[in-house]
C-alpha cells in the first residue's frame, strides 16, 4: 500500500507546487514586467488618482459629456461583477420600448438634431460594459456637447478624431472612440468651469 501511496502523494505535492505556486507567480511576474498597465486593469488616472478603466464603460448623462453605450447589467449599469446583456430578442416588446425611450432621451437632449440615431447609442452590448462607441455615435453627439460647453463643433469633432482608435492592421475591428478618455479630454480642454466635472 505504501508503495502505491508514496508516488501518488509525491506527484500530488510536486504538481501542487508547480501549478499552484510557481506557475501563477511566473505568469503574474511576466504580466507585471511586460504588460503592467494591462495586468493592473488598464486604469485611467487623473492627477494620479484612478477614475476608471479603459475596458469598462461608465454612465454619462450631462449634455456636456458624450454618452456611453447603454448597459444591461444589474443591479446597476456598468456593473463589472455582473457582465451580461439584456438577452431580449428583436421582437420582444421590452426591447422595443427601451430603444424608443433611449431615442426619446437623445432627441430631448438635442432637439435640433434630426440625424438618424446610431444603433450603438440605443442598444446594449453583449457584455453590458462596452467602454467605446462608434465614430458615428460620437459625431452624432458632437453638436450637443459643443453647445453645452460653448465650444465650436469643429473643435469637438477634432477631439473625436484625435482620440479615435482605428482598426488593428487596418482591417480588424471598427473605428471607435473610448468614451471615458474622450470626456476627460473634453474636461481638460473646456474653458467653461460650469460644465467641467469629473466623470
Amino acid at each position: 500500500m505504501k508503495a502505491l501511496l508514496r508516488p501518488a502523494v509525491t506527484l500530488f505535492a510536486i504538481l501542487t507546487v508547480l501549478t499552484g505556486v510557481i506557475y501563477p507567480l511566473a505568469v503574474t511576474g511576466i504580466g507585471q514586467l511586460l504588460f503592467a498597465h494591462e495586468a493592473n486593469g488598464s486604469l485611467v488616472t487623473v492627477n494620479g488618482k484612478p477614475v476608471g478603466s479603459e475596458l469598462i464603460g461608465q454612465p454619462f448623462s450631462t449634455p456636456g459629456h458624450f454618452w456611453s453605450r447603454p448597459s444591461a447589467t444589474g443591479p446597476q449599469a456598468y456593473n463589472a461583477t455582473a457582465s451580461s446583456g439584456s438577452n431580449l430578442g428583436p421582437l420582444n416588446p421590452a426591447l422595443t420600448d427601451a430603444v424608443k425611450a433611449r431615442i426619446a432621451a437623445l432627441r430631448a437632449a438635442d432637439p435640433g438634431n434630426d440625424k438618424p440615431v446610431p444603433i450603438d447609442l440605443v442598444t446594449a452590448s453583449g457584455s453590458g460594459l462596452d467602454p467605446e462607441i462608434s465614430l458615428a455615435a460620437a459625431y452624432y453627439q458632437a453638436a450637443r456637447v459643443a453647445k453645452a460647453r460653448s465650444l465650436s463643433v469643429d473643435k469637438v469633432q477634432a477631439l473625436i478624431a484625435q482620440h479615435a482608435a482605428r482598426p488593428w492592421l487596418g482591417i480588424f475591428g471598427e473605428p471607435r472612440v473610448n468614451v471615458l478618455k474622450l470626456n476627460l479630454a473634453l474636461d481638460a480642454s473646456s474653458t467653461d468651469v460650469n460644465v467641467k466635472q469629473a466623470p
